[in-house]
């Protein structure tokens, strides 16, 4: 396939059938309605099941059950759908099985809006669901990143037997750019019979649970998710850092399309002779902590603005990043509305005025 001008909806769902997903279980909801009505068609075209669940609690469900019998499968949904996925969410990673589901998120709390938003962050790094477990977390800032991270995703899930989290704005999900699927290729598929359940026929019957009454038993479980969550965090850290040199004054912090908009302005304050850098994760879980503690230690570094559409829930991560080695600021836009250049730009110009 060469390149073409797709709607990021459409390239993720491309994207899942590139790398050998043919199951799809969905409801649909706006923003990411799009990826539904495409892999409604497409699949049918490449031999796949596409079912419309009669809610997100059933298509979560029917994730659980694709997943447990070692198909590459996912689904999609935005903010409100993906709380009422996070029951499921914990029951398949404390089931350990790949799948990967995508959150084009929108506006909250609540129903809030269909305008775009990065309101999901914290639910989406700390689990959102009952127990201790964590999803690995890919923001793209690009339709073209969010094909790589996709297609990426079904290769993590697969390595960590562990559900992988896209987490785009509604915009990534709207917007249309050009993207390239040709340098890519599906892996070779993974060899899933040590535990999915496809019949036990000459062999022992394999058992997939989540409940376990011996406290020893539930104990032994979280610790083995635990040690397979700090090798996920010391191999799986992505991030992106743009202009950082021995002369930037100060460093922004954001992901997705607010970092694009940072990447602007960035720019532009070159151009007038100031030094802004940018820290970008990639996975915001696992987060990139030593990346930006070592920028946060250069000696031109004064401060660290963080920029995000909700009310700073990354900020978290900033300060067990930095240590709080150096101020950190905030700006911030909710309710769908996207942080412009000029607004940026001008609180930048205001904190490097005092620094």
């Amino acid at each position: 396939m060469s390149k073409m001008l797709m709607k990021g909806n459409e390239a993720l769902a491309e994207a899942a059938i590139q790398a050998g997903c043919k199951h799809y279980f969905a409801y649909p909801i706006t923003p990411q309605t799009e990826i539904a009505e495409y892999m409604s068609r497409r699949l049918v075209e490449v031999g796949g099941v596409f079912l419309q669940a009669e809610s997100e609690l059933g298509a979560s469900n029917m994730i659980f059950g694709a997943a447990s019998s070692g198909k590459r499968v996912f689904t999609s949904s935005s903010s409100p759908g993906i709380s009422l996925m996070s029951e499921a969410l914990s029951y398949i990673t404390a089931a350990e099985l790949p799948c990967v589901f995508i959150n084009i998120c929108r506006t909250g709390p609540g129903l809030g809006g269909i305008l775009p938003s990065q309101g999901d962050y914290m639910q989406a790094t700390r689990g959102g669901g009952h127990g201790d477990y964590h999803l690995i977390v890919l923001a793209p800032a690009s339709v073209q990143e969010a094909v790589e991270l996709m297609m990426m995703a079904f290769d993590l899930a697969d390595k960590y037997r562990n559900p992988v989290m896209i987490m785009g704005d509604g915009f990534i999900g709207q917007m249309m750019e050009p993207v390239d699927f040709s340098s890519f290729k599906a892996s070779p598929p993974v060899d899933h019979s040590s535990w999915a359940v496809t019949g036990a026929k000459g062999r022992k019957p394999h058992l997939i649970k989540t409940l376990y009454l011996d406290p020893n038993l539930a104990e032994g479980l979280n610790r083995k998710l635990d040690e397979k969550y700090k090798t996920i965090s010391a191999q799986e850290r992505r991030s992106e850092s743009y202009n950082i040199n021995n002369k930037t004054q100060m460093v922004i912090t954001a992901f997705g399309i607010a970092a694009r908009v940072c990447k602007s302005v960035i720019d532009d304050l070159k151009k007038q002779g100031m030094e802004v850098g940018l820290f970008r994760p990639i996975t915001l879980y696992p987060y990139d902590y030593p990346a930006l503690e070592k920028i946060s230690r250069m000696k031109s570094v004064k401060c660290l603005l963080d920029v995000e559409m909700n009310l700073g829930q990354m900020i978290e991560d900033v300060r067990l990043a930095t240590h709080d080695v150096k101020p950190i600021h905030f700006y911030g836009r909710q309710g769908g509305i996207v942080p412009s250049p000029e607004e940026v730009m001008a609180e930048v110009k205001r904190l490097i005025s005092n620094i």
